[in-house]
């Protein structure tokens, strides 16, 4: 568990400015970049005392989006602050009219479970979502997919 009391990050887009702290957050929990960088306006970042503490993207592709690169600084861990990520990301996809969620990932399936996320196959996935990077090898061929359809509730 996060030894830091529970608290919410102010949620806003990634500027070019973020680039450096996501990067660094990207490289300490082992995800990848390719790919990343060019996504940069698909990020938002949370924000705590003027540090950025979480980051995440959705790279659109018609009415489905590619949650990706999904991160929290090690000293936030544990404590809320990805669960409260995701619902800002979620909450965007709703207001884009995203109608589904995908992801890969080699060390979260249990939080995104947990989240409403259920494993796909590939054949599942909208071809246009082959062409991103992460399915292009960025993520390996060992990586969970996951989905989820957003509702309007």
């Amino acid at each position: 568990m996060s030894s830091l009391p529970a608290r919410i990050p102010a949620f806003r887009p990634a500027t070019a400015a973020d680039w450096g702290a996501i990067e660094a957050m990207l490289n300490d929990a082992r995800l990848p970049l390719d790919g990343a960088r060019e996504h940069l306006d698909s990020f938002i970042v949370g924000e705590l005392d003027g540090a950025i503490v979480c980051a995440g993207a959705l790279e659109h592709y018609g009415a489905t989006a590619l949650l990706r690169s999904v991160v929290v600084s090690a000293n936030r861990r544990g404590g809320g602050t990805g669960g409260l990520l995701f619902d800002a990301l979620k909450a965007i996809a709703r207001s884009r009219g995203i109608a589904k969620l995908y992801l890969l990932t080699t060390t979260a399936a249990a939080f995104f479970a947990r989240r409403g996320f259920t494993e796909s196959t590939r054949v599942e996935v909208p071809p246009a979502l082959h062409a991103s990077r992460e399915f292009q090898g960025a993520c390996p061929a060992s990586a969970t997919l996951m989905s989820m359809a957003l509702t309007t509730d």
